[in-house]
């Protein structure tokens, strides 16, 4: 059986208790679609690490584009708060989502349907907060079990569950629609249909027989597809098949790291395909996207703490052609 077929046995839907929480320790996320090599390993018991890393990335309130990139662990939260100075390049607001914002080169509003899937989401939910005022019906999928019982805690509101308050509270203070984070929270709650395991290397990625409803009006993914190909070619390949779960005419949002070859979790040092904005572009042609929006940010070195070789960020906003 694959792993993807093991993997489904332990898919839980909503509302059923799965055991209890966790105390501090969080999952980690070496990939949030596959893990084809090693599965790297982080607890933060104190959560110092991660109160100061928050800290860090409130301390500068820029635009939140959907896909801010966060997760539980230390080393997506230092990454989120190194990475936020490049969502400046998209507009205040919802972004490219519908509704509320201010102009820029990039058309407001173009990014809305009824269903949204977000591919490797990890053990965050943050990065959906803007776009479940958009979507009725969301599906949040992750390769590891752990992530997955992690967004299930949150979404039942169970102990154990991680706070995800602070940042409700920015996206709403970003966003500037006089709602309140509690309202912001309980409308994801609703819109979050299912959590799905999910193999971005199976030409199937969800599976035969997926419970989601199939093809999607959009796809959102954040620090996935390099993170968990090997080389380009398994990158080329791991895209085609999240573009099958894609309507034609419907949008992908996607993000990720530029010219990275390595990323720490914990001790483990996991490899990443190096891609650059090139390559990027290059790679959704091939997938049969036309290509509305591709921009990118440098590093700069005060943010280079050590935990990966990233050079840069690359925001991706693209459209399935028809007939593809």
């Amino acid at each position: 059986m694959s792993q993807l077929g093991c993997l489904a046995q332990d898919t839980f839907p909503l509302g059923q208790g799965r055991g209890g929480g966790r105390g501090h320790q969080r999952p980690i996320l070496a990939g949030a679609g596959s893990l084809p090599r090693a599965k790297g390993h982080w607890t933060d018991p104190e959560g110092s690490h991660s109160r100061k890393t928050m800290e860090m990335a409130l301390q500068n309130p820029l635009p939140i584009w959907r896909g801010d990139p966060g997760v539980l662990t230390a080393w997506y939260l230092e990454r989120q708060a190194r990475c936020r100075p490049a969502l400046a390049c998209f507009p205040r607001g919802a972004g490219v989502w519908a509704g509320r914002g201010e102009r820029s080169d990039t058309q407001i509003g173009e990014v809305s349907g009824r269903t949204l899937i977000d591919i490797g989401s990890g053990p965050t939910i943050y990065q959906l907060l803007s776009a479940c005022a958009h979507f009725e019906d969301i599906t949040m999928t992750d390769f590891l079990e752990a992530n997955r019982q992690e967004l299930g805690l949150w979404l039942r509101e169970e102990p154990g569950a991680f706070d995800w308050s602070v940042y409700s509270q920015h996206v709403c203070l970003i966003e500037g629609k006089g709602e309140s984070w509690q309202e912001k929270e309980r409308q994801l709650r609703a819109r979050v249909k299912r959590v799905l395991p999910i193999d971005v290397h199976q030409s199937q990625p969800l599976g035969a027989g997926s419970l989601a409803p199939l093809p999607a009006d959009a796809l959102v993914s954040a620090f996935c597809l390099e993170a968990v190909s090997p080389d380009l070619v398994s990158f080329q390949r791991a895209l085609d098949h999240i573009t099958t779960l894609l309507r034609p005419g419907g949008h992908l949002l996607l993000i990720g790291a530029l010219e990275e070859s390595w990323y720490l979790a914990g001790e483990a040092r996991l490899a990443v395909v190096p891609v650059c904005e090139e390559e990027v572009r290059e790679a959704l042609e091939h997938s049969g996207y036309e290509v509305r929006d591709l921009r990118t940010y440098t590093m700069p070195a005060r943010l280079q703490t050590g935990v990966d070789d990233v050079k840069g960020i690359f925001f991706t906003w693209a459209q399935k052609k028809v007939g593809v």
